[in-house]
């Protein structure tokens, strides 16, 4: 483990504790990672810890007050689940990190930051900020802003005017139905963007235009009824769960060189709208097609290690969907392969399969 980050996740325990408390620390599906030795604070509420007169108390230093401002951590403002309709007047300067997630926020007006031009982390989740009342030039001046949070609002666009420093943008569960033209043509250091749970329909040509760097894209719980088109190339991680895909073209996947991990999974595909080489795509190691309508396993590349096919409708098993050939040096690099919920059973394998799998460390059936 790298010991400048430490990957902040919390225990089984605590999750079911936290769910208890009505707490959600479920940043839009993806863990945060937090660097201790920069002196990034906890991302966890401050509610109910302490007293808030002890903030204020034993720290010196000015504080809004509907907020907290805990001395171990002088850059970070908790403003979490106060109730508040707008944002704190007088954030100071030297704020960092503003957390402002469970309020009734429904505005940010063009000079909401304008004291805080410091901002590097911005929660605004589970809030109800409106995109008409989001001031096309409240985020622009936040030059050094990394990491911004609007999961869960009533966002009907992706806000304008984003700062060109952003490497995370978390807009999930939203109620964005298109995405403007070159609305991340700045966003050239952007590696992760989440837009799950929103209802985009399609995606157009120059909706991606800029992201240069972008590593995970989540489009999951959109109403996409075709594969996009115009997606970044530099993808890694793409996630369209949830849609009603029901094909792929042998072009779908061209270009993507760096494509590692795709989630299909809970759509509607279905054999004959896949082409023959649709997941031909050697850079792949993980395909999640699950909840689907498949009848039986498509053709898929070699070094695939881990297969999710569960809950569809595949009667056989077909050893050349997964080797073209047999022999010493042609086999399957498949880690695990998960059929359970089909219409198979372990006496249905053909002879051969364990030869084609000989690498294989669990098979679900």
């Amino acid at each position: 483990m790298d010991v400048h980050t430490i990957l902040l996740v919390l225990s089984v325990t605590e999750l079911s504790q936290a769910s208890s408390l009505g707490y959600d620390y479920d940043y839009g599906g993806v863990p945060l990672w937090i660097n201790r030795l920069l002196g990034e604070p906890s991302v966890f509420s401050l509610q109910g810890r302490m007293a808030p007169g002890w903030f204020r108390a034993v720290n010196p230093q000015a504080c809004p007050v509907e907020c907290d401002c805990p001395i171990q951590w002088p850059s970070a403002v908790y403003c979490d689940q106060r109730g508040l309709g707008h944002l704190p007047v007088d954030l100071p300067p030297r704020t960092q990190y503003l957390f402002l997630q469970r309020n009734n926020i429904s505005t940010l007006p063009a000079d909401a930051f304008s004291n805080a031009t410091q901002l590097r982390w911005l929660f605004v989740d589970h809030n109800q900020l409106i995109s008409g009342l989001v001031a096309k030039t409240a985020l622009a001046n936040l030059s050094h802003l990394e990491n911004l949070f609007m999961n869960h609002n009533n966002l009907t666009e992706v806000p304008a005017g984003l700062p060109d420093g952003l490497r995370q943008l978390r807009l999930a569960h939203n109620q964005i139905q298109q995405i403007s033209s070159r609305a991340f043509h700045n966003l050239q250091n952007l590696t992760l963007l989440l837009l799950q749970g929103n209802q985009l329909k399609t995606i157009g040509e120059e909706d991606f235009t800029g992201l240069l760097s972008i590593n995970l894209l989540d489009l999951s719980w959109n109403h996409l009824a075709e594969f996009p088109k115009y997606l970044p190339p530099s993808v890694q991680q793409l996630y369209i769960s949830k849609n009603f895909l029901t094909g792929l073209s042998d072009e779908s996947l061209q270009g993507f060189r760096n494509l590692r991990h795709l989630r299909l999974n809970h759509n509607q595909l279905r054999n004959k709208d896949l082409a023959p080489s649709a997941f031909n795509l050697t850079s792949m190691v993980e395909l999640d097609l699950s909840y689907n309508q498949l009848t039986s396993i498509p053709l898929m590349p070699s070094t695939l290690q881990y297969l999710y096919l569960e809950a569809n409708h595949i009667q056989e098993f077909s050893v050349s969907s997964f080797c073209r050939t047999l022999g010493p040096m042609d086999y399957s690099q498949l880690r695990i392969l998960r059929l359970d919920g089909n219409k198979l059973a372990y006496h249905q394998l053909p002879p051969g399969w364990a030869t084609c799998l000989r690498v294989l460390h669990r098979i679900f059936i």
